[in-house]
């Protein structure tokens, strides 16, 4: 069994792993029209790569790296579609984290195209995917929507902070300390200690299929380049996963089980860029805990806007209050 959605080692043949795959257009795409099953191995060299592409530790014994599935759950029409001749953009991501993928256990995953429509004259695709484990039990589940096709320099940054949630402004209380690991008890309004990152090519190819022999905008230069963009933009779903990456180190292993976290893609980092993830706590109840989180980029600007919640990281010791949200100056 591969441990992507292609097995490499297809490319020994020389045989084009994508003939008699569909053209992505968005005339092409039926709805309903379901992909798999699919049964992929995060085993131990995909958990090492991840790893790399996403700039965190791991080893060998702990539970697979946070996000390990998420790529692979929004590509599973790959199966059916040329992934090579994507040139699409992603707008939303959800996606909910029901249990801890274990490293070198078989997970299998399923998808569906849902419904498609036109908004500002550019063709939008929605899909539902999930991973379950050998047991049957969901691991994570999907929800994206991504244009397809575009012309991505032309509609990146199109897009507001607004959307299923409040808007997020990207502020938290500067009043308060961050906070390393959010308790109950923490006071709303706390902003969450950023990750620092750099939108490296090495990583960025990593995570966009580059293993897998797939070229696109986000892994390869030229292509990105015939799509009239200077530089490879980092895939949505990468920073989707940086974004998760910042809620699992805040909250705890919790957010691994159970989590929940929404996406809105605003405007894309480039390659050699450097952009920081940011969060701040908004909401704690007695069983939840809610946030709004933000990746910032180099110039101050926001990149991606989210709305997250999960359980309760520890016993309360005393109510949460709200107070009042002031700005955040951007991290140099």
């Amino acid at each position: 069994m591969p441990r992507d959605l292609t097995d490499p080692a297809a490319l020994r043949d020389f045989a084009d792993p994508e003939a008699g795959l569909k053209a992505p257009l968005y005339e092409n795409i039926d709805v309903p029209e379901a992909f798999g099953p699919v049964t992929v191995v995060p085993d131990e060299h995909k958990a090492r790569r991840f790893a790399f592409a996403q700039g965190v530790g791991w080893q060998p014994g702990e539970p697979a790296p946070f996000g390990i599935l998420a790529n692979d759950l929004l590509q599973m029409f790959t199966t059916r579609y040329a992934a090579s001749q994507v040139v699409g953009l992603h707008t939303d991501e959800e996606m909910w984290f029901d249990r801890p993928v274990a490293v070198g256990e078989p997970a299998v995953l399923t998808a569906e195209y849902v419904e498609k429509y036109e908004r500002r004259g550019q063709g939008h695709v929605v899909m539902v995917a999930e991973a379950r484990d050998a047991q049957g039990r969901t691991l994570l589940r999907h929800r994206g929507v991504e244009i397809m096709r575009t012309a991505p320099a032309e509609v990146a940054g199109r897009g507001s902070a607004g959307g299923a949630g409040p808007r997020v402004r990207g502020e938290w209380d500067a009043a308060l300390p961050l906070v390393e690991r959010v308790a109950a008890d923490t006071p709303l309004g706390s902003g969450l200690v950023p990750l620092r990152r750099e939108a490296t090519l090495e990583q960025m190819a990593l995570f966009s299929r580059t293993g897998e022999g797939v070229a696109n905008i986000h892994n390869d230069l030229r292509t990105a380049r015939r799509a009239g963009l200077d530089l490879p933009i980092m895939q949505g779903q990468q920073l989707f996963c940086h974004l998760g990456q910042l809620l699992l180190e805040r909250v705890g292993e919790g957010f691994a089980a159970g989590g929940h976290l929404r996406v809105k893609f605003l405007r894309p980092v480039k390659a050699t860029e450097s952009f920081t993830v940011e969060g701040v706590l908004t909401a704690a109840g007695p069983e939840r805990v809610e946030f709004e989180v933000w990746v910032r980029r180099h110039d101050g600007g926001l990149a991606a806007v989210g709305w997250a919640d999960a359980p309760v990281p520890y016993p309360s010791r005393h109510p949460a209050q709200p107070v009042a949200a002031g700005a955040h100056e951007p991290i140099e």
